[in-house]
């Protein structure tokens, strides 16, 4: 059976982004890796770039000092970034942030900052999104799609998958109600949160022990280039939540 190359995604991971510190700017690091658009550049127009909170954290001066071998200095830190804990057991909390996401620790991360220092998440992910595509376009004269990705657990299910935080430029939730399956029958429910599938899809190819902390990925379909917004579209109001 012949393959489809005309619905191809292809995710390549950014090398040569470095060691992110604050007041970095993300959005030129990443044009510096990718290098100039064209013959010998890698963006290209309506390709999607998801970069991992960790390094927009670290730019933007998201850290906290924490003494990791102390459980209580963690909690507490998570506590001041939670505006609710909804479990507690042992040293893990699963917390609703500022932003609405419901999460352990209430996303602060110990792993790849420096000892003795936590990450938090961003004060406004899609917003960072914006500026990084912002640049993207000032540097390289391509438009993108930018998405911000972390790695969350998932309620009932064991593992890590990474998800999107943040979107610019590229929808967060495509809404397929009102069209018909592949059957003929009308799709009255299914709304496709294609910003969390392109997150997963990239942590793919950058991991969590390879030092990739940014994915290209090729091949979305243009109807998915469009504004977008984590917030707005994939964070559900507790009126609408059965378990809240």
């Amino acid at each position: 059976m012949p393959l489809d190359e005309a619905r191809a995604l292809r995710v390549h991971g950014v090398l040569g982004i470095g060691e992110v510190r604050p007041g970095d700017d993300v959005g030129a690091l990443l044009a510096a890796a990718l290098g100039p658009p064209g013959e010998g550049g890698l963006l290209r127009e309506g390709d999607v770039v998801v970069v991992t909170q960790k390094i927009v954290s670290k730019a933007e001066d998201r850290l906290v000092a924490v003494d990791h071998r102390d459980p209580g200095a963690k909690q507490a830190v998570v506590e001041a970034e939670s505006v609710r804990v909804l479990r507690r057991r042992g040293d893990l909390l699963i917390t609703e942030t500022a932003h609405g996401f419901v999460c352990a620790n209430a996303g602060v991360d110990l792993s790849n900052v420096g000892e003795g220092w936590a990450a938090l998440l961003p004060v406004d992910p899609d917003r960072s999104a914006r500026r990084i595509r912002a640049e993207l376009r000032r540097r390289l004269g391509v438009v993108v799609g930018v998405v911000v990705s972390d790695t969350f657990g998932r309620t009932w299910r064991r593992g890590v998958t990474d998800v999107a935080i943040g979107a610019a430029g590229v929808a967060a939730v495509v809404d397929l109600r009102g069209t018909f399956d592949a059957t003929g029958h009308e799709l009255v429910a299914t709304q496709v949160c294609v910003a969390d599938e392109l997150a997963a899809a990239a942590e793919l190819v950058m991991g969590k022990d390879r030092g990739i902390p940014a994915a290209v990925i090729r091949g979305v379909p243009s109807s998915w280039l469009r504004d977008g917004s984590v917030r707005e579209e994939i964070v559900r109001e507790p009126a609408e939540d059965l378990f809240r």
